[in-house]
């Protein structure tokens, strides 16, 4: 089904533009249905990725980017949306702070690496991601019934800023994560799920590899959340919570580690990282994937006048239920890129919808990509713009992998 283009936030459509059109065209697909479509807290497009990347500054990076209140002393940057969907590479991110201060700049790049790190393990190990992959999920001695509490200040803030915002530091997703899965006992796949709905940057390499690290299952070591992190980080919370006199969560999480498990190999072996050069020719138009969504896309920028298809996968979306406003950041950025070239937007099955055509595209490491390229057979096919191209290595840690890729620069 061939949909109208989105409107652009480039061209000046206001958010409630999009909205409308998320609602009409897409909002039986929303966790919240037609009426309950809001857009996040950043915008979606092109002009608001290069805007973003223009002001970057991490000055003061290292001290600032665990602080979570009050805002305006946040480190994080917020770039991680138009990473996520390939609006900025991390190539791109990586040179942007090659004259920050020293210590901010190799403290942010070690964060990058990390998101490049999620991408090799998620190429590697695919849905075994979403299983321990080296030991068991720990269990506490208490588990409590009501996971996420929104009587406690520090969690209640945090939940209205990810349902309302899309968006959190990672401290708090970090807490949240502790809170579900060390403290509360309750599944953390089930956790992940409920944070992945509404995260703008939503990956299930990012959020996965987030989740397993501290939940302890991806290194055998919980992270452990308790009232010390909150008064560090956002004092202003633990002053104004009803339960400051008795606060629940006053020391580390009592639990019993979970013991070592048979996951899929993470010692050295090969990391699928597609094609070096280009494979094929002639593509009549660019297939686009939610990964790759700028127009630096190695398969938009071969040909600038090229047409583009943008296939909303209604199965997945259906299965998915993700919150109206990560499907508002989408129509954003594909209306600003319909005003600077050709771009067809449908919604069905991704095979069927592009059965018929000849499609370029540029590869993506991840599962659906390779399921969807091997029905749809792409007569050309670009390489993924790896920050550090994936050679025979080890992925059970990250310092394990570190040494064994090499150095980016």
């Amino acid at each position: 089904m061939i949909l109208p283009t989105p409107p652009s936030p480039g061209a000046g459509a206001a958010p409630d533009d999009v909205v409308a059109w998320v609602a009409e065209h897409l909002g039986d697909l929303a966790l919240e249905g037609p009426g309950g479509i809001r857009p996040g807290a950043i915008r979606g497009g092109q002009v608001a990725a290069d805007a973003a990347l223009a002001g970057l500054d991490v000055t003061g990076y290292a001290r600032d980017r665990s602080i979570v209140l009050p805002v305006e002393r946040r480190g994080a940057t917020r770039l991680s949306p138009y990473i996520r969907h390939g609006l900025l590479s991390l190539r791109e991110v990586w040179d942007a702070v090659a004259d920050a201060p020293g210590r901010d700049r190799d403290k942010y790049r070690y964060e990058l690496l990390w998101q490049e790190y999620a991408r090799h393990l998620y190429a590697r190990v695919g849905p075994a991601l979403g299983e321990p992959l080296r030991h068991a999920q720990p269990t506490p001695t208490r588990p409590w019934d009501d996971r996420w509490p929104a009587q406690m200040a520090c969690v209640g803030a945090a939940m209205e800023e990810l349902r309302g915002d899309g968006w959190m530091v990672n401290q708090v997703r970090m807490w949240m994560a502790s809170q579900w899965a060390v403290r509360a006992g309750a599944p953390w796949r089930a956790g992940e799920d409920a944070m992945f709905v509404h995260l703008l940057d939503g990956s299930r390499a990012a959020n996965r590899l987030g989740w397993q690290w501290t939940v302890g299952t991806g290194s055998g070591k919980p992270y452990g959340f308790s009232r010390w992190q909150v008064e560090k980080r956002s004092p202003q919370l633990c002053v104004s919570c009803e339960l400051r006199d008795a606060c629940p969560i006053p020391q580390w999480p009592d639990t019993e580690p979970g013991g070592s498990i048979d996951g899929p190999h993470l010692g050295v072996g090969d990391i699928p990282g597609g094609p070096e050069t280009v494979e094929g020719a002639g593509g009549d138009v660019v297939w686009l994937t939610a990964e790759s969504l700028g127009i630096t896309d190695p398969a938009l920028a071969a040909d600038d006048e090229r047409p583009a298809v943008f296939v909303f996968d209604e199965p997945l979306l259906q299965r998915l239920r993700l919150s109206g406003k990560r499907l508002v950041f989408l129509a954003e950025t594909l209306g600003d890129l319909a005003a600077t070239r050709p771009v067809e937007v449908r919604r069905g099955r991704v095979d069927v919808e592009l059965a018929d055509l000849a499609v370029a595209t540029t590869y993506a490491p991840v599962p659906g990509w390779a399921r969807l390229a091997a029905r749809l057979e792409p007569v050309e096919v670009h390489p993924w713009p790896w920050l550090v191209r994936p050679r025979r290595a080890p992925v059970r840690s990250y310092t394990a992998w570190s040494k064994g890729v090499g150095d980016p620069a």
